[in-house]
């Protein structure tokens, strides 16, 4: 796989250094707006080449994936541009921001024979794969609560009156779209698709800044919190009428899974095998391009089809909702 980057960000910086631990994967390309800045990535990483024209990058023959990694309002754009241009492309979360958007790149994607896939931890990493082999440890499923709350570095910029994309509506801000998708994959990857969703957030400026995320499964509930705006425990929580199953932490890091059986002792596992979280989704993207597995694609992407209607339910609730001080 050889990878053009698109996006200079903090997700960027934070995984480069790891990708030693993705055989196959190559770095042939960075795109980007600052070319200083891109310039000190590709040496300190072994890029092949630098862009500042994406319309380049995307023309060079020797890459065959995009990475975009870009904020969230352009990632329908930046997509299908490499999509058209005949590269496969791994897109961050949340993957588009309309459904239309969606089910526009998949038909380019099937069209062309490429893969199309969204980048999020949760699915990939070891301790999430056991939850979902192991989840009928806990019977039948009645209560699940992911909370992912984290006072933002950029809140109080934002409360002082400067907007940037991470709480601009605009741009796919808020933290539903930032910090809330990563519930809603860790819920929906285990139950599917909800029958219903409803969302109450806090809305300032037009933006959610943290919200409580209800989705109804029937005989089954669960729960995603999700803040911007303040600092809370951060852990999911499956309970079922024979057991429970705890994730301190982050649903997009899985450090570890805790359980128990009614009754039972309290037990630990983690199969955690890498030191940065992205890891183990790159090195099944990896695979995938190589063996061409569009069977594999286009389960990704039913999941993700299943998570954006979620999102986009979601976002519909936050409008009408009374905004705060």
């Amino acid at each position: 796989m050889r990878l053009a980057v698109i996006g200079a960000g903090q997700i960027v910086a934070d995984f480069l250094p790891h990708v030693a631990d993705v055989p196959g994967l190559e770095l042939a390309a960075i795109s980007g707006r600052r070319r200083e800045r891109l310039e000190e990535l590709k040496t300190q990483f072994g890029i092949e080449r630098v862009y500042t024209d994406l319309d380049e990058c995307l023309a060079d023959a020797s890459v065959d994936t995009v990475w975009v990694a870009v904020p969230n309002s352009l990632h329908f754009e930046v997509s299908r541009k490499a999509l058209e241009a005949g590269k496969h492309v791994i897109c961050e979360k949340p993957f588009v921001l309309e459904e239309s958007e969606l089910q526009e790149l998949r038909a380019l994607a099937t069209e062309r024979d490429l893969i199309l896939i969204e980048a999020i931890t949760t699915q990939y990493l070891a301790n999430y794969r056991w939850i979902r082999e192991h989840l009928d440890l806990v019977g039948k499923v009645k209560l699940i609560q992911s909370d992912y709350s984290q006072y933002s570095s950029r809140y109080d910029a934002f409360r002082e009156g400067t907007v940037l994309p991470a709480f601009d509506p605009a741009q796919g801000g808020g933290a539903l779209m930032d910090l809330g998708i990563y519930a809603i994959h860790f819920v929906v990857g285990l139950l599917g698709r909800p029958k219903h969703v409803s969302y109450t957030p806090n809305v300032q400026r037009g933006v959610d800044t943290s919200g409580v995320l209800v989705l109804d499964y029937g005989d089954t509930t669960a729960v995603c919190v999700c803040a911007k705006d303040s600092d809370g425990p951060i852990r999911s929580k499956i309970q079922g009428e024979d057991g429970w199953i705890v994730v301190d932490g982050p649903p997009n890091v899985m450090a570890s899974v805790s359980y128990a059986t009614r009754g039972g002792a309290a037990a630990q596992v983690d199969l955690t095998k890498y030191p940065h979280r992205m890891v183990e989704e790159f090195q099944e993207f990896e695979r995938i391009i190589r063996e061409h597995d569009t069977d594999a694609r286009d389960r990704r992407l039913d999941h993700s089809a299943d998570v954006l209607s979620v999102v986009v339910a979601a976002r519909a609730a936050t409008a009408p909702q009374k905004e705060t001080a």
